[in-house]
């Protein structure tokens, strides 16, 4: 009975880091025309999940993450014309793959305090890529004629707003983690 009540109190705590971090992605402090924000701390909640319960439910927190930001995007995405092809490359890489790698933050989290900010860093650092994969295959074709190099086009495009993400992430994950009552969360 302990384990099922454990298991229905860590869906409860996923549903409520998702949603929270869903409603964070909407309060944009900038916004790029091709995809891509700048947002008020998305990410964090579900990091914070992945760091208290572990990567299985991490992983699974951010895959529902991500789908929930693939149907609220889609109408976007589909409007900016991409080939069938593009469009699954797309979803995959800039939905599915990009957010549910936020579930990976927890990988060092019995290594405190620098291993939080670590796994942290490390899952936003690989969505970052996941983005670099997209912008590189696929929105090469809206590249600026004065961009030769679409793999650098996609580091700077990508990385104008990812950067900015994973600093105030990882910080805001340092300042979170060393306080008594998140410590006081990880020893239950």
């Amino acid at each position: 009975m302990a384990k099922r009540n454990e298991k229905l109190i860590c869906m409860i705590e996923c549903a409520i880091m998702v949603a929270l971090s869903v409603v964070l992605s909407m309060i944009k402090i900038y916004k790029l025309p091709l995809g891509g924000a700048v947002t008020l701390l998305s990410m964090l909640p579900v990091a914070v999940f992945s760091i208290r319960r572990g990567l299985g439910w991490g992983l699974t927190g951010g895959f529902l993450y991500a789908a929930i930001q693939m149907f609220l995007d889609l109408g976007e995405v589909i409007s900016w014309g991409l080939t069938p092809a593009a469009l699954i490359g797309c979803l995959v890489f800039d939905y599915l793959l990009a957010f549910t790698v936020i579930g990976l933050a927890g990988m060092f989290r019995n290594h405190g305090v620098g291993g939080m900010a670590a796994g942290t860093a490390i899952a936003l650092f690989l969505r970052f890529c996941s983005h670099l994969v997209s912008g590189t295959l696929i929105f090469d074709v809206w590249m600026p004629e004065e961009w030769s190099n679409p793999f650098i086009y996609s580091v700077v495009y990508n990385g104008s707003y990812m950067l900015p993400e994973i600093i105030f992430t990882v910080i805001a994950a340092i300042i979170l983690t060393k306080t008594p009552a998140f410590k006081q969360l990880l020893k239950k």
